[in-house]
């Protein structure tokens, strides 16, 4: 029962740790590397940890100074933590170990997940034994085209810390699959190439910047139109298999741009992979039609933390692009009158840690968890996930605004990294946007800018004309009291180190809000 926390990025000693942790009868916690230090004292105090794995002595100078009382001791897994821990290990007898085990139940508690969050302190999420029983099971068996193929294998580059990351590594071990780990996000294209994965997992984020890269290298090569026709080409595929519909002159179509652009982008990902998992966020009809047209199914998923990541899940033979899938076996969803998904079943945490007043508002009388996202579902049992409903933005005229809407189709563009939609109490829908670095410089070579600094760019006048036609073309898919009427470029991205982006990418709106307030501000003005 005693918390242990792993402070590390995806690599192999996690994944051993984490199972020797539970082969003990303890509770691993994870923190991200990347948090502050501030970040690690909370957890360590909150969780009562007693001891912390790291990665790095680098990690260790950061974690010592803050450690509680209650926390004993550090361990680096680069000076040779495995090996100690190994030696430690022999004075234990294997008849305790075995005790240990032989005690544990499906409503033991498996781990304590603190969730980043993009509002408050983080809360210590309870998984137990049994929430991973249900989650992994269901999602094995019902992929089992991807888990429980022969020769399957996966290249995990999720963060472990994340439930996504998690899930996706107890489930490889518990199918039998052969798992690699990327714990260096520079590194992705050439473990892609050299592992050759039949599937991945990955955010959204992953997937925009795959497409937006092909895209950027497409311009810079003269072949812009031709990739935006083999895009259209794929996108029209996916729906016409569907509808059935596909004509000669597109299959005709597809079968040339399957040659010239879509076997390149096949080939970047390993060559080998058939299928993706996609969570997180919302991945938007448009890229999982592109990526279906390109051979590469993305099935896409939902769920939380407190949901031992997936609540709902696409699988090969129950697709429906633009949805996040059907419930998974044994648990049960529904949308509340004001449309928020609730979610009851197995999957479901035990509960925050010691924190009961966020217990009893998290929860609805008869026992459903409130996801705080908002959804609807089709006749077909399908759910589609519509916003945030605490980013709902309400502008001074009454009308409601979600920034999902517009912010998914923004960052599609190859040369916007991030965005963020305000104007809550506002008289109109204003966006802060960043420029994508290793897109923005093919353009400004291509333009004659080469070595304006990024800063410069975001004032230049061609660029925000490209910016404004991007903004243009969004405000088509809403009204016009939801349309975004003036837009800032900043002159810096938003990331994890600058504290505006969680783990997984999404963006910390208060913090945003917080930094830029001046930027804001002057679009108001």
């Amino acid at each position: 029962g005693d918390r242990v926390a792993i402070m590390a990025r995806t690599r192999y000693e996690w994944t051993i740790l984490d199972f020797a942790i539970w082969y003990a009868g303890a509770v691993p916690v994870p923190i991200y590397e990347t948090s502050s230090a501030e970040q690690i004292d909370w957890i360590l105090t909150d969780s009562g940890s007693v001891a912390i794995i790291v990665e790095t002595s680098v990690l260790a100078d950061v974690a010592k100074p803050v450690m509680p009382a209650t926390c004993k001791n550090i361990w680096s897994i680069t000076d040779n933590a495995l090996a100690t821990l190994i030696a430690a290990g022999k004075s234990i007898s294997d008849d305790e170990i075995t005790t240990r085990r032989n005690a544990l139940t499906p409503d033991s508690l498996a781990t304590l997940i603190y969730t980043s969050g993009t509002t408050g302190k983080p809360k210590g999420v309870q998984l137990t034994h049994g929430n991973f029983l249900a989650e992994c099971g269901n999602v094995v068996n019902g992929a089992s085209d991807l888990f429980l193929k022969p020769g399957g294998s996966t290249l995990l580059f999720l963060p472990v810390a994340h439930v996504f990351g998690r899930m996706v590594q107890i489930g490889s071990i518990t199918a039998g699959l052969h798992l690699a780990h990327c714990g260096d996000i520079a590194r992705l294209p050439a473990d892609l190439a050299s592992f050759k994965p039949t599937f991945v997992l990955a955010v959204p984020r992953i997937f925009e910047k795959i497409y937006n890269g092909a895209e950027s290298k497409a311009e810079a090569a003269g072949k812009g139109k031709i990739f935006q026709k083999a895009a259209a080409v794929a996108i029209a595929y996916s729906e016409g298999l569907d509808t059935k519909k596909i004509s000669p002159l597109l299959r005709i179509q597809h079968a040339l741009f399957d040659k010239l652009v879509y076997a390149k982008i096949r080939a970047g990902m390993g060559g080998r992979v058939e299928a993706a998992i996609s969570g997180g966020a919302p991945l938007g009809e448009r890229l999982g039609h592109f990526y279906r047209g390109a051979g590469i199914r993305v099935l896409e998923g939902y769920g939380l933390t407190e949901t031992t990541a997936g609540a709902t899940l696409n699988l090969t033979w129950a697709h429906e692009v633009g949805s996040v899938g059907k419930p998974i076996p044994g648990n049960t969803i529904k949308i509340a009158e004001d449309g928020e998904v609730l979610i009851k079943g197995p999957i479901v945490m035990k509960g925050y840690w010691q924190n009961d007043a966020a217990n009893a508002e998290v929860f609805t009388a008869d026992g459903y968890f409130k996801s705080g996202d908002l959804g609807r579902i089709d006749d077909a049992g399908y759910l589609y996930i519509v916003g945030r409903k605490k980013e709902l933005i309400v502008t001074a005229g009454g009308k409601n605004v979600a920034p999902a809407v517009l912010e998914d189709r923004l960052r599609s563009h190859p040369l916007i990294s991030q965005c963020m939609v305000v104007g809550d109490n506002k008289p109109f829908i204003a966006a802060l946007i960043t420029l994508d670095p290793d897109s923005i410089k093919p353009w400004a070579v291509a333009n004659k800018k080469e070595g304006a600094s990024i800063a410069e760019l975001a004032k230049d006048p061609a660029l925000l004309a490209v910016i404004q036609t991007a903004v243009d073309e969004t405000n088509k898919a809403v009204s016009r009291a939801e349309s975004i009427r003036k837009f800032t470029i900043l002159p810096v991205d938003f990331t994890i180190a600058g504290g505006q982006l969680t783990a997984k990418l999404s963006v910390k709106r208060h913090v945003v809000g917080q930094q830029f307030a001046r930027e804001i501000d002057e679009l108001f003005a």
